[in-house]
C-alpha cells in the first residue's frame, strides 16, 4: 500500500501528448511499476491529455504504426466484431486479435460492436444535443454482468464518459486494464478519434 500511495502522489497528470505520456510512464512504470500478474503495474492512475489530436506515438522503441491503429479505428467504426473486417483493412489479422478471438473470430473488444449496441453512441449524441449540462452521456463497455462470455478476451475499457465543458467536449475514459505497449497506444487513437 505504501508504494502505491508514493507512486501516486509523486505521479505526472497532465500531458500534451499521447507520445508525452507513453514516455513518461514507460519510465515510470519500469522504475516504480509493482510486480503484479507477471508484469509492472500502476494502480488508481488518473491523467489528462491536453491535445486530442496528438494521437501519433513517436517513440522510436515503440515502433508504432499509424496505418494499423487507423485500420483499427475503421474496424470499430464497422461495427463488425469479427476479426476477418480487420484483416481485410490491414491485410492480415495480427496474431494478438487472433489469440483473442474465438471459433468464428469474433472478439469483445471492439470498441464499435460495444459502441453501436443499444445504439450507445446515438443515445450520447441525442443526450448530449438534447442537455449540454448531462453527466449521463456515456458509454459502457466492459460489463461484469457478461463475465461468462469473456472466455477468450475481456475488454480493457470500462467506459467513456463525454462532457461539454467551456463548449469543449471532454472525455473521460475508465479502463479496467490498460497495457502500456499495445493497448494504450491504440485505445488512445480510437478514443480520440472517437472524441
Amino acid at each position: 500500500m505504501n508504494i502505491i500511495n508514493t507512486i501516486m502522489t509523486n505521479i505526472k497528470t497532465s500531458f500534451w501528448s499521447a507520445n508525452e505520456a507513453f514516455e513518461y510512464f514507460n519510465k515510470t512504470i519500469r522504475k516504480d511499476g509493482v510486480d503484479f500478474a507477471d508484469t509492472k503495474a500502476l494502480f488508481n492512475i488518473g491523467f489528462t491529455i491536453l491535445e486530442p489530436r496528438a494521437r501519433r506515438i513517436t517513440n522510436e522503441d515503440r515502433g508504432w504504426k499509424e496505418e494499423y491503429a487507423e485500420a483499427e479505428w475503421q474496424w470499430y467504426l464497422s461495427g463488425d466484431r469479427n476479426t476477418k473486417k480487420l484483416g481485410e483493412l490491414y491485410g492480415k489479422i495480427p496474431e494478438i486479435w487472433k489469440r483473442m478471438s474465438d471459433s468464428d473470430g469474433n472478439v469483445n473488444s471492439n470498441y464499435g460492436w460495444q459502441w453501436k449496441r443499444n445504439d450507445q453512441i446515438g443515445e450520447v449524441i441525442n443526450i448530449l444535443k438534447n442537455y449540454k449540462k448531462t453527466r449521463q452521456a456515456t458509454i459502457s463497455i466492459y460489463d461484469g454482468k457478461e463475465i461468462d462470455k469473456y472466455t477468450y478476451d475481456t475488454p480493457c475499457t470500462y467506459a467513456v464518459q463525454f462532457t461539454i465543458l467551456d463548449d469543449k467536449l471532454n472525455m473521460c475514459v475508465v479502463m479496467r486494464s490498460n497495457d502500456l505497449w499495445f493497448g494504450f497506444c491504440n485505445d488512445q487513437y480510437c478514443v480520440f478519434k472517437l472524441q
